[in-house]
């Protein structure tokens, strides 16, 4: 029993709790005398729940001692212009700042990428300490992240009627909506979902949550890989190998991890693209529908659908398609002028250049940089990757002369294609699937957290145009 996720002490300390019920602890005795792994570490799920006590107490606080402070006024040009800015959501794991960019619970891209545990003999971190980190706030030993790329590993196997139903699925539907067909179907398996249907304390609900969401996130390599093998291979996933992390797995399945630099690129991949604040579309969305107790699986199916969306998660594989097309108007003259002059065409045709501007940064994305320099120690001599340094060289001063955009600076998506082109993983519709695994990284832990604390169901006040001009004065 000693090697046991939950441990005899821990469930002795549970049963002892009355807002913890007794068959919830049976439950997950069973499931951790399932996993065949050994630790002797704190599993994540302990120490989120030792420090749960202490975050209620804090919003609490924060809300009896200032809940009627005012954060800010709301523009009607905000009401009108897609909410941007407004100060309304709680979202735990990350602050953007528009000149520094993101912060994982208070840590830089750098800062992750140098404190966060590595595979041995690995360069970049392991997106399992992230997802640990953004749980709970703190930067996870190196057996805590071996332990729970073992656990994720345990609960990888995918039912056999997801498989048949991405088997079924016709291979000109696109990647995307086949993943988000595919986790739909695992709200069969949801434990939220049966035990809300039983009854439940709502003490419980995120325990529940936290289950569901471990599950997710073990199976979404799996699910990833049928897709990518079925609509571009022929059709066959490599089992997932318990000894190995996350990102191996998936580079694995994907038929790739022959190449080691491209299993270092998955770490960084899935650990950047993971989460950047609650505002964005798929994050927002994944907060929102959890807000109505639906299951982390529909939840995050329904965010999924939006990164699935052009202005969203899209934006990479459509950059790496502009990139080729741009790369075909200035053929191997990559000069200044000739690389001005390209840009200033595209933009003078009423297009924008993709992958360049974004709603809250006002400087390079960090998460940019993070994969240029993984460029430039990788593959400096890359044909597009030097392209996409002339275009990163160039564009923001013609941006910024053009005048309509506010960042004329790159962000994610205006590197991450030609980092998975140059590999061989060339198939672009697939790029948002890739994002999409990473970004469940980011967002379920915050539905955790939601159903920990109490968050309620999210429901803001809406307004007709006419009740607005009346509101501020006007006469239409």
């Amino acid at each position: 029993m000693a090697g046991l996720n939950v441990s005899r002490t821990a469930l002795r300390r549970a049963m002892a709790q009355p807002t913890v019920s007794r068959t919830w602890t049976q439950t997950a005795a069973k499931a951790s005398a399932a996993r065949t792994y050994a630790t002797a570490s704190k599993s994540l799920k302990d120490t989120f729940a030792d420090g749960l006590p202490e975050k209620i107490e804090q919003i609490k606080t924060l809300r009896k001692g200032y809940g009627d402070k005012v954060l800010g006024e709301v523009t009607l040009d905000q009401v009108y212009g897609g909410a941007r800015g407004i100060k309304s959501l709680v979202w735990e794991g990350s602050v953007l700042d528009s000149e520094e960019g993101i912060r994982f619970r208070g840590k830089t891209i750098p800062e992750c990428q140098e404190l966060l545990p590595k595979a041995p003999g690995g360069q970049e971190p392991l997106p399992e300490g992230l997802f640990w980190l953004l749980l709970t706030g703190e930067v996870p030993s190196e057996q805590q992240v071996r332990d729970l790329s073992a656990e994720w590993a345990a609960r990888s196997e995918v039912p056999s009627f997801v498989t048949e139903l991405i088997d079924r699925c016709p291979n000109d539907l696109h990647p995307m909506a086949q993943f988000s067909l595919a986790i739909t179907a695992l709200e069969h398996e949801s434990s939220f979902s049966k035990a809300y249907a039983k009854g439940m304390k709502k003490t419980e609900y995120w325990q529940h949550t936290f289950e569901d969401s471990m599950d997710l996130i073990a199976k979404l390599p799996t699910i990833a890989a049928r897709i990518y093998r079925n609509v571009f291979k022929d059709g066959k996933v490599a089992a997932t190998q318990k000894d190995k992390d996350y990102s191996w797995n998936l580079a694995n399945q994907l038929g790739f991890a022959d190449n080691k630099d491209f299993v270092e690129l998955m770490r960084l991949y899935l650990t950047i693209h993971s989460d950047h604040e609650g505002g964005n579309v798929s994050a927002h969305t994944t907060h929102l529908v959890g807000s109505a107790l639906s299951s982390p699986m529909l939840s995050l199916a329904a965010g999924l659908n939006g990164l699935a969306g052009p202005l969203h998660g899209l934006a990479n594989q459509e950059v790496l398609n502009w990139l080729l097309e741009f790369k075909k108007s200035v053929g191997s003259d990559l000069s200044d002028e000739n690389i001005k002059k390209a840009l200033w065409d595209t933009l003078n045709s009423g297009r924008v250049v993709p992958g360049y501007g974004h709603a809250v940064l006002r400087k390079t994305d960090p998460r940019y940089v993070s994969q240029r320099e993984f460029a430039l120690k990788h593959l400096p001599d890359d044909p597009m990757f030097k392209l996409v340094s002339q275009v990163y060289k160039v564009a923001p001063g013609v941006l910024t002369e053009h005048g309509k955009t506010k960042n004329p600076y790159p962000n994610v998506d205006a590197h991450s294609g030609v980092l998975l082109q140059y590999y061989g993983l060339t198939e672009q519709s697939f790029y948002t699937v890739l994002f999409g695994v990473s970004r469940a990284i980011g967002v379920l832990p915050q539905l955790i957290i939601d159903r920990a604390v109490g968050a309620p169901i999210e429901r803001p006040k809406s307004y007709s145009t006419e009740a607005l001009a009346k509101l501020v004065g006007a006469k239409l």
